[in-house]
């Protein structure tokens, strides 16, 4: 496969799907632009009309909403390799934010660029599917995380994912990597405030799951982390 700047999307899809060689110089084959955007630079903003859809090179980008009062909801975390919003693809006008949380690079891929893909080459297609079915699945563990889980539980399901999923992408190992959060973002992600926070990641510490050192997380035994979790890796559908 010839090297390209947006070869992690082939990457990223080959984990739901086998690609044939036709299926990935098809992909490589997109018309893209690379773009470098700041910490908090929006990707997309609500009620856009967005023309491309984001392939991230780099870094980490969140998903999110703001309510009237001005809180704000965190839905997911996106790093290298995701086709991050896939969805404006077919639903022409954005129903949430997408925002960098660190410096970023991205590929801007033509949203026709994609749909013509999705015709010409049916794996694709359903790889791209089998990549939005896998972010609902996402939304739908936080929701619950948030909706019925405690602190202490929410917390460490979040430290769980993180092991997994950075894991995957070669970003981290499953016992040890960079929290790429920090903990005002934490707590918009868990309905938590930062205190409640704070608080939740020195008593997992204290009782032995984990050890951290700023933004530094070890997990000391992850089966035992799990089980405060409720985590279970079936909603990461990476089998």
């Amino acid at each position: 496969m010839p090297v390209s700047p947006i070869s992690p999307m082939v990457d990223k899809l080959k984990l739901w799907l086998p690609l044939t060689a036709a299926d990935e110089a098809a992909i490589l084959s997109l018309p893209h632009v690379i773009r470098s955007l700041r910490a908090s630079e929006f990707i997309v903003r609500e009620d856009d009309r967005p023309t491309h859809s984001c392939l991230l090179l780099s870094g980490y980008a969140i998903r999110h909403k703001v309510a009237g009062n001005g809180g704000r909801q965190i839905f997911s975390i996106h790093m290298k390799g995701d086709v991050v919003d896939l969805h404006n693809s077919i639903l022409r006008r954005a129903d949430h934010n997408i925002q960098a949380l660190t410096t970023v690079d991205v590929a801007m891929i033509p949203v026709a660029a994609i749909r013509e893909i999705i015709t010409a080459y049916p794996q694709v297609g359903e790889a791209m599917w089998y990549e939005t079915l896998v972010d609902a699945a996402i939304f739908r563990e936080w929701t619950l995380n948030v909706g019925r889980r405690d602190a202490r539980a929410r917390t460490a399901h979040l430290l769980c994912e993180f092991s997994v999923r950075l894991d995957v992408a070669g970003l981290g190992e499953k016992d040890h990597y960079e929290l790429p959060m920090t903990q005002e973002q934490l707590a918009d992600a868990l309905a938590l405030t930062n205190v409640h926070i704070n608080r939740t990641l020195k008593h997992l510490a204290d009782e032995g799951y984990i050890e951290r050192s700023k933004r530094s997380i070890r997990i000391l035994d992850f089966l035992q982390l799990a089980r405060v979790a409720d985590f279970d890796t079936r909603y990461l559908h990476l089998d």
